[in-house]
Parts: C-alpha cells; structure tokens; sequence
C-alpha cells in the first residue's frame, strides 16, 4: 500500500515521494551512498536517504508552477551497492555499469554522494547517446582542478575530466553559481575552453523576470543536444543549505535555483543527480528539504513534458 498521503513524519517509507519500488516507470530514483574522496567534511553517503525522507513532505507530489505530479510514474531503485573501500577506479566502474542498466530503460535522477560520482553517470549516459553532451552543471566549486591536492582524480576535478573524455561538449557547458577561490586557469577553464560561467557574484540582486536573460542565453547555448543536470547543493548559499561538505558564503538562493530549474524544463534534458548533500552538518533538514525540492521540481517539469 502506498504511504502517500501520509503524514511526513509517520515514515512508513524511505522511497522518494512514498513511490512504489522500481519496475517499469519511465522515471527512476537511485541513491549513490559514497563520499570516498571528499576534501573537506565527509558525510555525503548519508545524503540519499535525507533527501527521501525530506521529499515525503512534499504530500501528493501535485507541483504548483507545473500542476503535476511525478507519483505514479517514478519508482524509486534504492541505494546502489557499492565497494566503498575500493579504489575510486573500481568504485567508478561499479556506478557506471549500475547507471547504465538503469539509463536503458528509465529517465534517472541520482542522489550523491560526493559529485566524483558524476563522471560514472556522465560516462554510462555518453555512451548510451553516441555523442558528447551539453551540461547544466550548478555548483559553488568549478571542479576543473586537473589534480586533487595530489590526487588524480576527486570530487574536484569531474568537469576537467568530462571535457577531456569528450563526455560533454565543452561549447555546450554552462556553470552557475561558482564563487569558490582558486587560480584563474581552473575557475575560467570552461569559458577557455567554449562554454559560460554564470558566477554568484555575476547573478546577485536577479530573481524571477530578472533571470530571463540567464535563461535564453542557456537554452539558445543548448539548443536540442541532450544535456544533463548536475546539481550540488553548495550552489546554494550556506544560509539555504548548511549541510554540505564545502560550504562557501555568497551564493544562490533557493527561488533562484528554482526559477531557472522551472524555466529551463524545455531543454532535452536526459537525466540528472543532485549531490553533497551532507545531513550531518544540516540544521532543521534545510539543505535536504531543498534538494528534495530541486529534484521534484525536475522531475514535475519532464513529466509535463510528457503530458
């Protein structure tokens, strides 16, 4: 029996928006428990589950901008089953062949984890549609480092490493809400490279109307090539979403996010994770309960794309 409807506290589910279990849904929730390469404070793995928990508040799932609710046509696949002690190599090669399964038959949303886990989805989603894709990635942090403090890879240095794979089109990559410090060849590389950054501080003081010039600069960019959502909870400020591994102060705020999730619902969108969000540095569930947010908002708009 269906807990939706109940009360968010009386959890008699973890599946998000009290969905059934996957089976053959067009659209499919998956969890990726694994913060492994963290730089500052781990606790990550813990997110996916936070996140459910938080979405059984949205009641009905009903969206009041897209008047439609993904209930019924979202399943919810639980956490991937992952060697957290591995190499990251190996830990990769386990989320993509795992994605990959759940890519050919369904319309996905991953819930990180750290945002290392993006390469894997990127990587199983590349190959599923035979060319590079475009990429909305929101975040406080560039990730364009091309080593992390000595390490090869982390969860600072996917988009280098999705640029260089040739997993997504650096022309067709537009970064929004970086802010973080760093020297000039990580933080511009992907203007360098073709694409737009969109930083905090350039979208200060715009809302609704006002991120209309946002908005038809990323779907003119865009165009009909599938793309893919990336969404760290840091992209917001820390006031929004404290409960993240790397806060930084000056960034976006909720109705900002939402506004260009809700406007840019018309872009060929093909999948989606939402990661970072860190549960235990969290007050009152704000950081969950807007990543819940986030993904049903996405999820609402595909859905009335459908209908």
């Amino acid at each position: 029996m269906s807990s939706i409807g109940h009360f968010a506290f009386a959890n008699n589910t973890n599946r998000f928006l009290a969905c059934d279990p996957l089976a053959d849904q067009p659209f499919a929730i998956a969890g990726i428990p694994y913060d492994g390469v963290v730089t500052n404070r781990p606790g990550a793995r813990f997110g996916p589950q936070a996140i459910r928990s938080a979405s059984l508040m949205l009641c009905d799932g009903i969206h009041p901008f897209f008047d439609v609710s993904p209930v019924g046509l979202l399943g919810d696949a639980l956490d991937m089953r992952l060697p957290n002690a591995s190499p990251l190599t190996e830990v990769r090669a386990q989320i993509e062949r795992q994605a990959a399964e759940l890519m050919a038959r369904h319309h996905c949303v991953f819930l990180g984890g750290d945002h290392s886990v993006t390469l894997s989805l990127l990587r199983a989603a590349r190959a599923r549609h035979g060319q590079a894709l475009a990429c909305v990635h929101f975040d406080a942090h560039c990730d364009t480092w091309t080593d992390h403090f000595g390490e090869p890879s982390g969860h600072g240095t996917w988009t280098y490493e999705a640029i260089q794979e040739g997993l997504i089109s650096a022309e067709h990559t537009v970064q929004i809400g970086i802010r973080s410090s760093g020297d000039r060849s990580a933080r511009e590389y992907v203007a360098d490279q073709g694409g737009e950054i969109f930083t905090a501080r350039r979208l200060r003081g715009l809302d609704g109307a006002g991120l209309a010039p946002v908005v038809q600069a990323i779907r003119q960019r865009m165009g009909d090539r599938p793309c893919y959502l990336t969404l760290d909870i840091d992209c917001l400020d820390p006031a929004f979403a404290p409960g993240t591994g790397t806060p930084e102060p000056g960034g976006m705020t909720s109705s900002q996010v939402l506004t260009l999730l809700e406007e840019l619902a018309d872009l060929n969108w093909i999948g989606m994770d939402c990661v970072e969000v860190a549960p235990a540095y969290d007050h009152a569930e704000l950081t969950s309960n807007a990543a819940a947010t986030f993904v049903w908002t996405y999820l609402c708009g595909q859905v009335a794309k459908r209908a």
